[in-house]
C-alpha cells in the first residue's frame, strides 16, 4: 500500500504538517498482519486528518515480514534532493535500511517529467542521484511506475475522474491535473527499455516479487467463540440445551413424539443439529441467540424472522425465529445444506430508532476491538455518469439532464446496453433507448458527453457505511481486516466492503433497522397506556376476517411492503382471504413472476376467474401436492427444490444448487443441472 508518513508524532487537528509517499509491502502472513495493523493505526480516529497519517514509531513497531521502497517523487528522498539537502535524504535513507533491513530498496522513475519545484531535476537526473546513493549506501534500487490507470488511452478517463472529485472542469487552467500519460501499467519490455541504463533496478524488482510469498486463506472461517458458557460446557453441549428447552415451549414436554406434516419434531431437530455442529455453527446460533434475547428483554422490537433462516427448526426454538418451519413448509437446506461451504445468514430486523443499542451491546460482550462496521464503495451508475461527464466537459446542465432521462429508470442500467440494441432475450435488450443512440449517432456534443460517461461508468466515487453490517471477529479485527475510521460518521469502519469479508470466513451479521418495527412497539406501548390489556404481538391470530377485508380493499398505506399503489391494486384483485395469500403476494409482487403475469395469474386463478393449467400434462398429478396450494404456479424457492427432489431425485443439497442458480439467473449452471434433471 502507498502510506503516508508524517516526520513527527504531532496529531493536533489543525497542524500544518506535510506528508510524505512511502511503498509498505506484504511479504508473508506476518507482514501482512503488521500492514493491517499499520494502516489501521492509520487511519484511526487519532490518526486520520485528511488522510491516514504513518509514524516512524510505527514503522519501527510494525516492520517485521514488511518490504519498503522510497516512493515516487513524493517520497522524502527525492523531497529533500529537491530541496538541496543530499545529506538529510542520505540520512533517512540509512534510516529506513535500519528498520527494514535488505528489505528496503530506493525507487526510480521516469515519466519523463520535470517541474520548477524539483530544484533543476528531471525524472532521468534524479533517478541518476538515487542510483547513486544507492551504490554509496549499499542499498538496492528497484525500478517502479506510477500507475494511475491501466492503459495509456485511459489518461483521459483519470483526468475526468480526478475533476469529478475536486469540482473543476477539464477546461479549468488552475485545476490540479496530471502532465503527461505515462501513468500506466507498463509491459516489462516496455520498463526494460525505459530502464536499459539501469538494468539492475530491473532485476530487483524480480527480488522484490519473490520475496512476497503470501496469498490469503479463503477456506477458513473465523467464528468468534461464544462466551458465556459454563464451566466445562462446550458450545454444542450448550447449543443442544437451549434447542431442547426451546423445543418443549413450543411443541410441549412431549415434542419428541411431535409429527407435523408428516415430520417428526425430534428427527428435524436431529438432523438440523448434526449438520451444525459437524461444520462448526454451533457458537453461531448462540451468538445471535444472545442478542436477540437481550434485545426482546430490554423492550426493544424484535422482527419475526426474515430469509431461509425461518426454515431451520433450531432457530425456531432458541425464539429467533417465530414462524414453524414444519406447519409453513420451510426446509433447512435452502438455509444451510452438507454441500454448502459458507457461514450461515441470518438476518434480524430491530427497531429502527433502538437498534444501535443492540450494537453496542454486541461490543460490550465481545470487546469494541472485536466488532466494527462495515466499508461500503459507491460507483458511478449511468445516469450520473452522464451527469458528471455533462459537467466536467463545461457542457449546460440542460444537455445532461435531455440525455439521462433517455435512460431507463432501473437503476442497473447500463449505458452500453441503453446505447446499442441487445438481441432479444439477452442480457439489457430492455434497457435500449433508440432516442439515446439517435443522439449520439447525430449531435457531436452528445456523442462527446457520452463517449466520456462510457469511460468513467462503474468506478468508485466514494465511501459509506452499510447501513446493517456489522462484523464480530475471534480477535481484534484488524488482525483479519484492515478498518479505518468513518470520516462522516466517526465510527471505525473495515476497509474491505461486505461481500470480501464474508468470503474471507468472517462473522458478517445484518442488523437491520426497520421503521415498522419501530411504529409497532409504540402502538403496543399506547395500547397499555389507554388501559387496554397487552398484545403480545409474536401470537396474534391469523384468521381475522376483518384484517382479510381491510387487505382485500387494498387499504394498507404504510402497512410494511403492501401500501404501494401497484400492490393495492393486486390485493383488490386477489382477494386474500389466509396467511398463504399474503405469503404468496409478497413472493409474487417482484420484477421476474410480474414479467411472467404470475402475480396476476395467482390472483384470478385463486378466484376462479382463470383456469389452472398445469406447467406440464403429464406432471399434473406429480405436482399438484406441491403446487396446489399456488394454484399450479411456483411461487417459492422452496417449491424449486421440492420438485427437483420427489421429481428428479436431487438430493437436497443439489435441489438448493439449482434454486441457487436460477434464482441468479446462471444460464452455464442451470445448463449443467437440465442433464441430471
Amino acid at each position: 500500500c502507498e502510506a503516508y508518513f508524517i516526520l513527527d508524532d504531532c496529531i493536533e487537528k489543525g497542524t500544518k504538517q506535510v506528508r510524505y509517499h512511502l511503498i509498505l509491502l506484504a511479504k508473508n502472513e506476518t507482514g501482512y498482519v503488521n500492514l493491517m495493523k499499520m494502516m489501521s493505526e492509520a487511519g484511526s480516529k487519532e490518526m486520520f486528518y485528511y488522510k491516514p497519517r504513518t509514524t516512524l514509531e510505527m514503522l519501527k513497531r510494525y516492520h517485521e515480514g514488511i518490504i519498503c521502497t522510497s516512493a515516487c517523487v513524493s517520497g522524502i528522498i527525492p523531497r529533500m534532493l529537491f530541496e538541496g539537502r543530499p545529506e538529510e535524504a542520505e540520512r533517512w535513507a540509512k534510516i529506513y535500511q535500519d528498520i527494514f533491513g535488505d528489505d528496503f530498496y530506493l525507487e526510480i522513475q521516469d515519466h519523463g517529467l520535470s517541474d520548477p519545484s524539483w530544484g533543476g531535476y528531471t525524472d532521468r537526473t534524479l533517478a541518476e542521484r538515487i542510483v547513486k546513493m544507492g551504490h554509496d549506501l549499499g542499498i538496492k534500487v528497484v525500478a517502479t511506475n506510477d500507475n494511475h490507470y491501466l492503459t495509456k488511452e485511459d489518461a483521459s478517463v483519470q483526468d475526468i475522474a480526478s475533476c469529478i472529485g475536486s469540482g473543476a472542469r477539464v477546461d479549468d487552467e488552475n485545476r490540479k491535473r496530471m502532465t503527461g500519460s505515462e501513468f500506466y501499467l507498463k509491459s516489462e519490455q516496455e520498463m526494460s527499455q525505459l530502464f536499459s541504463w539501469c538494468p539492475e533496478a530491473i532485476e530487483n524488482t524480480v527480488e522484490v516479487a519473490n520475496k512476497c510469498n503470501y496469498e490469503l486463506d479463503w477456506t477458513h472461517m473465523y467464528l468468534p467463540k461464544f462466551p458465556d458458557l459454563a464451566e466445562g460446557e462446550t458450545s454444542e453441549e450448550r447449543f443442544r440445551k437451549e434447542c431442547e428447552l426451546g423445543l418443549a415451549k413450543r411443541y410441549g414436554d412431549d415434542w419428541q413424539n411431535v409429527v407435523i406434516n408428516e415430520i417428526n419434531v425430534k428427527d428435524r431437530f436431529e438432523y438440523e443439529y448434526d449438520i451444525i455442529c459437524k461444520k462448526g455453527f454451533a457458537d453461531y446460533f448462540l451468538i445471535v441467540q444472545e442478542y436477540v434475547r437481550w434485545a426482546k428483554e430490554n423492550g426493544i422490537g424484535v422482527g419475526p424472522g426474515r430469509g431461509s433462516a425461518a426454515g431451520a427448526i433450531v432457530a425456531y426454538a432458541m425464539d429467533i425465529t417465530s414462524f414453524d418451519p414444519l406447519e409453513n413448509g420451510l426446509m433447512f437446506e435452502r438455509f444451510l445444506s452438507p454441500q454448502r461451504s459458507e457461514m450461515p445468514d441470518i438476518d434480524m430486523d430491530f427497531d429502527d430508532e433502538r437498534r444501535l443499542e443492540v450494537v453496542e451491546h454486541v461490543r460490550q460482550i465481545y470487546g469494541s476491538e472485536r466488532v466494527s462496521h462495515v466499508i461500503t464503495y459507491s460507483t458511478i451508475k449511468a445516469k450520473q455518469a452522464i451527469n458528471d461527464a455533462c459537467r466536467v466537459l463545461g457542457y449546460p446542465v440542460y444537455m445532461g439532464q435531455r440525455l439521462s432521462k433517455m435512460i431507463p429508470g432501473d437503476p442497473n442500467a447500463h449505458l452500453k446496453f441503453v446505447l446499442h440494441k441487445a438481441q432479444e432475450g439477452q442480457k439489457g435488450a430492455d434497457q435500449y433507448s433508440a432516442d439515446f443512440e439517435d443522439a449520439y449517432e447525430n449531435d457531436p456534443d452528445a456523442r462527446r458527453i457520452i463517449d466520456a460517461a462510457l469511460s468513467i461508468e462503474g468506478l468508485h466515487r466514494g465511501e459509506g457505511v452499510h447501513a446493517c453490517a456489522v462484523l464480530i471477529a475471534p480477535t481484534p479485527v484488524n488482525d483479519h481486516v484492515p478498518t479505518k475510521v468513518d470520516t462522516k460518521g466517526g465510527v471505525e469502519i473495515t476497509q474491505y466492503e461486505g461481500h470480501s469479508v464474508a468470503d474471507m470466513g468472517l462473522l458478517k451479521m445484518d442488523f437491520l433497522g426497520l421503521r415498522n418495527l419501530t411504529v409497532i412497539s409504540d402502538a403496543l406501548e399506547n395500547i397499555v397506556a389507554n388501559g387496554k390489556p397487552a398484545l403480545d404481538i409474536d401470537h396474534v391470530e391469523l384468521d381475522d376476517r376483518a384484517t382479510y377485508e381491510l387487505l382485500s380493499r387494498g387499504e394498507t398505506l404504510g402497512v410494511f411492503q403492501l401500501d404501494g399503489g401497484g400492490m393495492r391494486t393486486l390485493l383488490r384483485l386477489m382477494k386474500p382471504d389466509n396467511f398463504e395469500d399474503i405469503s404468496a403476494v409478497g413472493a409474487l409482487y417482484r420484477p421476474g413472476p410480474m414479467g411472467a403475469e404470475s402475480h396476476t395469474n395467482y390472483a384470478l386463478r385463486k378466484n376462479g376467474l382463470q383456469e389452472v393449467i398445469p406447467i406440464h400434462p403429464e406432471l399434473k398429478e406429480a405436482l399438484d401436492p406441491i403446487l396446489g396450494t399456488t394454484h399450479g404456479l411456483i411461487v417459492y424457492q422452496e417449491q424449486v427444490m421440492k420438485i427437483a427432489t420427489d421429481l428428479a431425485g436431487f438430493s437436497m443439497g443439489k435441489a438448493d444448487a439449482l434454486r441457487k442458480a436460477m434464482g441468479k439467473k446462471k444460464k452455464e449452471v442451470l445448463d449443467q443441472q437440465f442433464k441430471g434433471f
